[in-house]
């Protein structure tokens, strides 16, 4: 559940119970393909905003390539966690073990629950305030901020990340849910009263929210196209964060993770004009994250 109506939707000229969806890539700059990816998708315009992981290796190239295209829609994938047995990345603050952000091997933990559980939240602080000002260095303009493998989404760095969003003037994937929508995201009864608590206060100080996730699982490459059709047809009145990890299919991706099937298949359905035209037939309203950031409250 959602409470009614969000907003941000009158602030954007919209009605109530108009569907919105911001199509948004995820994991830039993880390798080369994901960048291949995102230039080829932004020259077919169907997708409207992404995320940039400014700790991996590719982070240059995707800045390279922005600094030429200044108007497309990019934010930062704030990054705690390394998730692949041997293509790993680290912090871009430190790499001392005392910050708890990496593992025996120098690098982040694998899993958000590790990342969580032994990050300090100073050291934290740094390395994701370090993140934007790296982006921004690079000549990234960074249209928001959202988080890698849901790790800042926690309690213990929530409040950094909402600070990190109004110090840097950057709309933060949070979303518009009472507390039973916390309960329903799966959130236990005192976290879903203490995010509803949150999500109020937020609203009153002129934040911008979400209303929904969804996106396309990286579990199944099978039928992507016609599975990702149902699934942009099933979203609900209100802005809906909808997540795609396209990568473009090269030996480097095959060799980094055993996704690599869906992570095409979400390169080659987007490609394809018979999204483009569902999205139409629909009445779907897409936006970019742009529009968000110029709804961000004056610091």
């Amino acid at each position: 559940m959602t409470l009614t109506p969000n907003p941000v939707l009158k602030k954007l000229g919209l009605a109530d119970d108009d569907r919105v969806a911001i199509i948004h890539t995820d994991d830039i700059g993880m390798c080369h393909a994901s960048v291949e990816a995102f230039v080829d998708l932004n020259e077919v315009g169907i997708i409207s905003s992404g995320a940039v992981m400014v700790p991996c290796p590719w982070f240059l190239q995707t800045a390279e390539y922005m600094r030429q295209q200044l108007m497309v829609d990019l934010g930062v994938h704030l990054t705690l966690t390394s998730e692949w047995k041997t293509y790993r990345w680290g912090p871009v603050s430190t790499r001392d073990s005392a910050s708890g952000m990496v593992d025996e091997q120098g690098y982040f933990h694998h899993t958000s629950a590790a990342a969580q559980e032994q990050g300090d939240p100073a050291a934290v602080e740094v390395e994701l305030s370090t993140q934007v000002q790296r982006a921004l260095d690079a000549g990234i303009n960074p249209t928001h901020i959202d988080t890698h493998m849901g790790t800042v989404a926690h309690p213990k760095f929530m409040s950094l990340y909402i600070q990190l969003a109004m110090k840097f003037r950057l709309p933060p994937m949070i979303f518009h849910l009472d507390e039973a929508g916390w309960r329903a995201a799966g959130l236990d009864a005192e976290l879903s009263a203490m995010a509803a608590a949150l999500v109020r206060q937020l609203e009153e100080s002129g934040l911008p929210l979400l209303d929904m996730l969804g996106g396309m699982h990286l579990d199944d490459p099978q039928n992507r196209l016609e599975r990702t059709k149902q699934a942009i047809s099933e979203l609900k009145p209100g802005i809906t964060h909808f997540i795609i990890h396209p990568s473009k299919d090269t030996p480097e991706l095959r060799a980094i993770t055993p996704d690599w099937q869906c992570r095409v298949a979400d390169y080659n359905t987007f490609m394809n004009e018979e999204i483009r035209q569902h999205i139409r037939k629909i009445g779907l309203h897409v936006i970019g994250y742009q529009a968000l950031k110029d709804l961000m409250p004056s610091a």
